[in-house]
């Protein structure tokens, strides 16, 4: 199949074998290549101009009741914005008064109170039907003293929660050398870049007093605030305990020198790593503590790095047709476009077609060779990769990079010099990047630090970046298919993946839901390797696919699965998921098996007439449970891969070992 420059297709027949010797065989495959011609043609008219794919990226409504609490405390919360913002959050209240983290999941205690703030900010009354039951029910959970510490931190802003009730992490964290414990290259990069403003908010503990109080929403308004019990100080959370207390008290007789001093270095630290397009780490929420840290130190909102960042807020909005106003937590460019990229590849387009070259020559223009924060870890490494945003130069990620590589082999670019050279610098960071352990996190080696999460305030999703099966897969698969399946450094990464598959033969999935995810990642990287179909962990993976497969035919993984072991593996059928599976079940050769049968049938069966797939479940992580995703493009890139490798065969690769 190719594919015209306007969008349009031209069925000129597939390059996979033959059709099946059975009829039904023969139509299966019929119906796999006009359903992947539609996705194709559809895929294809949501390019941009400039060369790039982007879907809307959906979170939950904290991102947009921030941004209004935001807003309201720099003084510049106008009512078309509030209007729009609760337009949006009223529309994803469940029955119960209450808002998930994700579709179809339970309320959540920090959400619905966070929405319900917004609400009231926006000027909903708390004797309205709908205001009313969310606040009984925060107030059956425990109300807002049960609520995480970053809520609490919002509503200390306004005087709803005292500053002396939150756990402490004073600014001259900002001094400890990259050596020692708890130093701020210990946490993850999204970590590190929200907790070095939040130090500068938690020592200057300010309160701009709110329109109104909040007291229906404790369960006893006489006493707010109750004291929570200190835990064992044999254990490690007593420990810490122990220790915020102590912060506590030193905030009261921190050196008024060293305070102000360990504020400014925090303050450079904050606007060195602010992006060209005045974001931090292309990320909303530390560009939310950014702005406010630096406002509380004297940046006023004209100032040009206030203006930017103010300004790159702005741009994480989607404004919907009915004037709901959604704020995304942060945008998907560069992942969107390797992975579509991909999928056209993988189905057919030809290598040279105008829209992939033209995607290949964005992708270049997005490679980051300059030194980010992972230096701090690999020092002398050479800069080399790409981020997942428009713009995030100091934090490139090892997945995008993985993927970007295996993007851009698959197309024929008239200047093959320029792909090479990027792919080499690329392939050179990323391999140098790998941890210790012989495996690769997202975003820095050698992140695994058990102190972090202990920390009271660190209540809230991951704050370190330990390695991943479905990071390392990706990493294995394209130095499988560069030819490098057989160096050490590759053969480690497979020794790892081998050794982390569960008794039962699936892999967890750190950046996807869930074991399906992480299934549909290590197995084609694992025959990408040279593995071959037989060898006992592909053939276990495949059982425990199969086992898990719907009856409707398709695969889906409820995000319970992080918590509670009854929904591994299990869910309604989505097409993300579905084609996870089929990814992982034609890489260990399962072509004609009934289980790939009946998931290609699933997929064809619930394409739309556009040739899109429809997915309201949240099927990414950004932290497995706590911060789910749903990115709307993962519905239309991997049901067409599926279906492009079923009908083509194995992907066609350009470079050291493609054609």
């Amino acid at each position: 199949m190719t594919a015209t420059t306007d969008g349009s297709a031209e069925a000129v027949g597939p390059r996979a074998a033959a059709a099946s010797t059975t009829h039904i065989a023969g139509e299966l495959e019929a119906s796999a290549a006009a359903a992947a011609e539609r996705s194709v043609r559809h895929l294809l008219g949501r390019q941009d101009a400039e060369g790039w794919w982007k879907g809307d990226l959906e979170t939950n409504v904290t991102m947009d009741a921030e941004d209004l609490m935001l807003r309201q405390f720099l003084g510049i919360l106008d009512p078309e914005t509030a209007r729009a913002a609760a337009l949006h959050i009223r529309g994803g209240q469940l029955e119960d008064g209450t808002w998930a983290t994700f579709y179809g999941g339970p309320g959540e205690l920090s959400t619905t109170i966070e929405a319900y703030v917004a609400l009231r900010l926006a000027g909903d009354l708390p004797d309205a039907p709908h205001m009313a039951r969310a606040a009984a029910w925060i107030r059956d959970r425990g109300g807002i003293a049960g609520a995480r510490v970053f809520t609490r931190i919002w509503l200390a802003l306004f005087g709803w929660w005292r500053w002396e009730d939150l756990p402490q992490l004073p600014p001259e964290l900002i001094f400890l050398p990259s050596w020692f414990p708890l130093n701020i290259y210990d946490f993850g990069c999204w970590a590190r870049q929200t907790i070095v403003p939040l130090t500068v908010v938690s020592a200057k503990r300010p309160v701009r007093p709110a329109p109104f109080t909040l007291e229906e929403l404790h369960t006893d308004p006489a006493r707010p605030n109750p004291p929570k019990p200190l835990a064992a100080a044999a254990s490690w959370d007593g420990f810490f305990q122990r220790v915020d207390k102590a912060l506590h008290l030193y905030h009261k007789v921190a050196p008024r020198r060293l305070r102000k001093s360990a504020m400014n270095v925090a303050a450079r630290w904050i606007i060195e790593r602010q992006e060209n397009d005045g974001c931090w780490g292309g990320i909303q929420p530390p560009a939310v503590y950014s702005v406010i840290a630096l406002h509380l130190l004297g940046y006023d909102l004209e100032h040009p790095v206030m203006r930017a960042g103010l300004a790159s807020l702005d741009r994480f909005a989607v404004w919907r047709e009915d004037g709901a106003r959604m704020i995304e937590a942060c945008q998907s460019p560069v992942w969107d476009t390797c992975l579509a990229t991909i999928a056209l590849a993988d189905a057919g387009v030809r290598p040279d077609h105008p829209a992939l070259v033209k995607a290949v020559d964005w992708m270049l223009g997005e490679e980051i060779v300059r030194t980010g924060d992972w230096a701090v870890r690999r020092p002398g490494l050479q800069p080399g990769g790409w981020a997942f945003e428009f713009h995030n130069d100091n934090y490139p990620d090892i997945d995008d990079t993985a993927e970007v590589i295996l993007a851009l082999r698959r197309v024929k670019h008239p200047d093959p010099a320029r792909v090479d050279a990027a792919v080499a610098r690329a392939g050179r960071w990323t391999v140098g990047m790998q941890s210790k352990n012989g495996a690769w996190g997202a975003f820095d080696a050698d992140n695994t630090s058990a102190f972090p999460n202990r920390l009271p305030f660190c209540d809230f999703g991951e704050v370190i970046d330990p390695p991943s099966a479905d990071v390392t897969a990706h990493v294995v698969e394209m130095l499988g298919y560069e030819g490098f399946a057989d160096h050490p450094r590759a053969r480690r990464g497979i020794e790892w993946l081998l050794g982390e598959q569960e008794p039962f033969g699936a892999w967890f999935g750190r950046w996807g839901v869930n074991y399906i995810y992480g299934t549909g990642s290590v197995v084609p990287a694992l025959t990408a390797a040279g593995l071959p179909h037989a060898h006992p962990a592909i053939r276990r993976a495949v059982a425990w696919l199969e086992s898990v497969q719907n009856e409707d035919g398709g695969w889906g993984e409820d995000l319970r699965s992080y918590r509670e072991r009854q929904w591994v593996g299990h869910g309604t059928s989505t097409a993300s998921q579905t084609a996870w599976a089929l990814i992982a079940l034609l890489a260990a050769g399962e072509r004609e098996s009934e289980a790939v049968r009946r998931g290609v049938s699933w997929l064809v069966g619930t394409q739309r007439e556009d040739g899109s797939w429809d997915e309201p479940y949240f099927t990414g992580t950004g932290f497995p449970w706590d911060f789910s995703i749903n990115y709307h493009l993962y519905r239309q890139v991997f049901p067409l891969t599926a279906l492009g490798r079923y009908v083509n065969g194995e992907p066609v690769l350009y470079g050291p070992r493609g054609a």
